[in-house]
């Protein structure tokens, strides 16, 4: 007759490994909605991107510097300012933000007519313009808009102050114009 051992019953999987199965597919389940998670936000964000403004987009990032910027240092101007009287001046020391390191080259070919342009802008100010925040900011765009025009860059500032660059044309090479020192006197 048959007897039954011990060894010939199946024993039941212990309940310590089934309890460990069931968190690591818990686990897996969690870190996959978290990866489609991550990538349906990716996708609606870019998509949003593309409607609010393909074009501005594409130019942002094809002109956008890839390491720090270049900055080249005028040498510091003396101007008559337009005060009646001709008794004012003004000592004004301009650096340029450029591009990037090719872009110097390309600038210090234009610094003689660049420097006469600022000196120009800077003799037609008053003491009184140029000692408010508003006027040295409108100084400096000024310049920016003189300094563009040798590049092909007649562009207005938007309100940053910042140059926008229409589809096809060549961005500056000076993307902004920075004192480095200014006394009226």
């Amino acid at each position: 007759m048959a007897t039954k051992t011990p060894d010939a019953e199946a024993a039941p999987p212990p309940k310590g490994k089934k309890m460990l199965l069931m968190v690591l597919v818990g686990v897996v389940v969690l870190a996959l909605a978290g990866v489609g998670g991550w990538i349906y936000l990716a996708k609606k964000n870019a998509a949003a991107l593309d409607e609010d403004g393909e074009e501005e987009v594409a130019v942002s990032h094809a002109h956008e510097p890839v390491g720090p910027p270049t900055y080249l240092p005028l040498d510091n101007m003396v101007v008559n300012l337009a005060d009646p009287g001709g008794e004012r001046v003004a000592q004004v020391g301009v650096t340029l933000e450029l591009r990037d390191a090719a872009a110097m080259e390309l600038v210090k070919g234009y610094l003689p007519s660049i420097r006469s342009e600022i000196l120009m802008l800077v003799s037609q100010r008053t003491a009184d313009e140029l000692l408010t925040k508003d006027g040295k900011e409108k100084l400096a765009a000024d310049i920016m808009a003189d300094a563009s025009k040798h590049f092909g860059q007649q562009t207005p500032a938007n309100k940053d102050g910042k140059k926008k660059s229409k589809k096809g044309e060549p961005a500056s090479p000076v993307r902004g114009v920075l004192f480095s020192s200014f006394i009226v006197q």
